[in-house]
């Protein structure tokens, strides 16, 4: 699988705009690959943004994401889910979920991905590069460094995450990330769209800076 710009969402850094609305603008911008992410919502209330996210992944052609919740991901038909790693065991969600689903694992040591590699993982996520505020249970940054060693060792596509903006992907992509995702910088921007184009343009320069230089 591949893809450039991986959205999440999180609504508290867009109080009072509609979920969907925002996710779609990411879209149009050039996130091509969603993730529901709600740690605090009851499974109704995840439920029913999980079938509108469904919808709107399904009308622009790009894979639906659901963090955690296997049962909501089965009932809505989600390409995948993505898990923590003290979330259900990577092996025992793909007995539930088939072969054909997507599973992604957020990893912080390069031994975290070595093991989801192993276990057959489609993706990992690598971060929190900086540090966030995205999420309440945050691990220490993983800096850079980390993402270069997971660009030279691991084979299975990885994202960046946490704490990336505009003003330091650079950095992030000079490691060796060709995948970013940031949350609170595109859906708690005033110019979605602008915003996703915006990292979709240096994270193509930096594709093509690493395909010349190999």
């Amino acid at each position: 699988m591949d893809f450039r710009l991986y959205g999440i969402t999180g609504e508290r850094f867009h109080p009072g705009r509609d979920l969907v609305e925002v996710m779609e603008e990411a879209i149009q911008g050039g996130v091509d690959i969603l993730q529901l992410r709600d740690k605090t919502g009851s499974k109704r209330k995840v439920l029913e943004k999980a079938r509108r996210l469904r919808e709107l992944t399904r009308r622009y052609g790009i894979p639906f994401i659901v963090n955690d919740h296997l049962d909501i991901a089965l009932v809505v038909d989600a390409d995948g889910v993505h898990l923590g790693q003290d979330d259900l065991p990577l092996p025992e969600a793909r007995k539930i979920l088939g072969p054909d689903k997507i599973i992604g694992i957020s990893t912080h040591t390069i031994q975290e991905a070595r093991q989801a590699e192993q276990e057959g993982a489609d993706y990992i996520g690598v971060g929190p590069v900086f540090p966030t505020d995205t999420k309440s249970d945050v691990v220490d940054p993983v800096t850079t460094a980390y993402v270069r060693a997971v660009a030279e060792e691991i084979r299975i596509p990885f994202v960046a995450i946490g704490g990336i903006k505009l003003h330091n992907v650079d950095e992030v992509l000079r490691a060796g990330a060709t995948r970013i995702c940031a949350v609170s910088e595109i859906v708690g921007s005033s110019d979605v769209k602008g915003t996703c184009r915006q990292f979709l343009q240096k994270i193509e320069q930096a594709r093509e800076t690493s395909a010349r230089c190999n």
